[in-house]
């Protein structure tokens, strides 16, 4: 008897056809009418338009110009130097810890800065360490923590952070160390960078760079009084100075136009008058006259520009399409959606193995923006949830997202995406186990 045989052009019919077929039978099948549907549908179109207007204008656009000047103006024996496999351990590792402290970033703003310095050279185990400890060693979210949920899991919550950075990064390195040695061998390759612009001007220009993304985001504080609070009250003063600094630097070492400078400068100022009360409006004005200053040209500009480019055709729809399922499947705060609220809560009571699990699971799919953590665990912690499953959740919850994964698989691939988050959930885990062992 002859096997049965399919040629190319049958089978990627075939292909076709099943798609079609599967795409049919899902909109034939939707349960469009059924309350919790519908409701799980208008939650995740809210979530994700949240996220457009508060995170992508304010967050990923700077984010977006930072990646791409790591990767036009560093060179990739500076990254190696200080990031590399062969970098002196508490080197890298303080460097990618501190690095992301200084940000503090949520999940998904940190991912176009950690490609860039991962795409430079840097090891697998300090550019993890850098993604970990920008979302997770969040100041203003620890002091936060401890005062709304308690001293004690404030404390929990930051000494843990700051060792899950480290270690993780460390067996990610392990792991993965034959090709950790395939990157120390293609660096002893690289010829001698260029002097190219001085130390001291790079070091000042992403200064300004990083402090315009720490402004511009810098949440309220808890109290009307206190360092925080006193920022916040001048955050876009303190950014509109940055910006003018900004301009002056792109004039001075870059080369710009100044007539440009000053059109683009006028445009932020007027639409800032016009609106007084929606900061974002003019900051995407000076954000989109920053590429139109940049794009088409030739020279370190025009290539900052494409670079910052090519991140954001990159992430951007990963992002917005994972913040669509994740609001479709988990909603957000004071909404529900397709998983009732009321199941997480009966999953994370006490402090049993299973408990710490879940809860680092579901954290680690959720999208937290930053801050947004601590209310919603005080609400979890108020129907019953145990102390161990609290401290799992933030120490997952914050780092991860369903969103970043799908980025993050994009960047490095499924292999080191999956590690990465099966070390956060169990090392979430077993802390949790243990916290909620010893401090019920």
């Amino acid at each position: 008897m002859t096997a049965l045989t399919i040629n190319p052009t049958a089978r990627h019919e075939l292909k076709i056809f099943g798609l079609l077929a599967a795409a049919f039978a899902v909109i034939y099948f939707l349960p469009v009418g059924q309350p919790r549907f519908d409701a799980a549908v208008t939650v995740a179109l809210e979530l994700t338009k949240w996220y457009a207007r508060e995170h992508v204008v304010l967050c990923l656009l700077p984010a977006f110009w930072i990646a791409g000047a790591i990767a036009a103006f560093v060179s990739q024996a500076s990254v190696m130097r200080f990031l590399g496999p062969k970098a002196p351990k508490p080197l890298a590792y303080g460097v990618g810890s501190v690095s992301g402290t200084i940000l503090a970033v949520c999940s998904c703003t940190v991912l176009p800065l950690f490609s860039g310095i991962y795409r430079m050279g840097a090891g697998i185990g300090p550019a993890t360490a850098f993604l970990y400890s920008g979302p997770a060693i969040n100041v203003l979210a620890i002091v936060m923590t401890a005062k709304v949920l308690g001293a004690q899991l404030g404390a929990a919550r930051a000494i843990g952070a700051v060792a899950f950075s480290v270690i993780i990064g460390l067996a990610m390195a392990l792991i993965f160390r034959a090709e950790e040695q395939q990157k120390v061998a293609a660096a002893f390759a690289l010829p001698e960078p260029d002097k190219g612009r001085p130390l001291w001007q790079t070091a000042a220009f992403f200064a300004v760079l990083v402090g315009i993304l720490i402004f511009a985001n810098w949440g309220a504080a808890s109290q009307t009084t206190g360092f925080f609070a006193a920022v916040f009250s001048v955050k876009w003063l303190l950014t509109s100075l940055l910006g003018a600094v900004l301009a002056l630097l792109l004039w001075r070492w870059f080369k710009l136009d100044p007539k440009r400078i000053a059109v683009v400068a006028a445009a932020t100022a007027a639409v800032a008058v016009a609106l007084p009360g929606h900061p974002t409006w003019p900051f995407l004005v000076a954000t989109l006259g920053l590429a139109w200053l940049t794009a088409g040209r030739e020279d370190e500009a025009g290539e900052w520009f494409n670079q910052a480019w090519s991140y954001t055709k990159q992430i951007v729809p990963l992002l917005l399409g994972g913040v669509l399922v994740a609001g479709f499947v988990f909603g957000r705060p004071g909404h529900e959606a397709l998983i009732p609220s009321s199941w997480i809560s009966g999953l994370v009571g006490g402090n049993s193995v299973g408990a710490n699990l879940f809860a680092s699971v579901a954290g680690a799919f959720m999208y937290f923006a930053t801050l947004t953590e601590v209310p919603i665990l005080q609400g979890l912690i108020g129907s019953g949830m145990g102390s161990g499953p609290a401290l799992a959740l933030l120490l997952a919850g914050p780092a991860l997202s369903l969103p970043a994964m799908l980025v993050l698989n994009s960047m490095i691939g499924f292999k080191k995406t999956a590690t990465y988050v099966v070390l956060v959930v169990v090392m979430a885990t077993i802390t949790g186990c243990a916290y909620g062992h010893w401090f019920a």
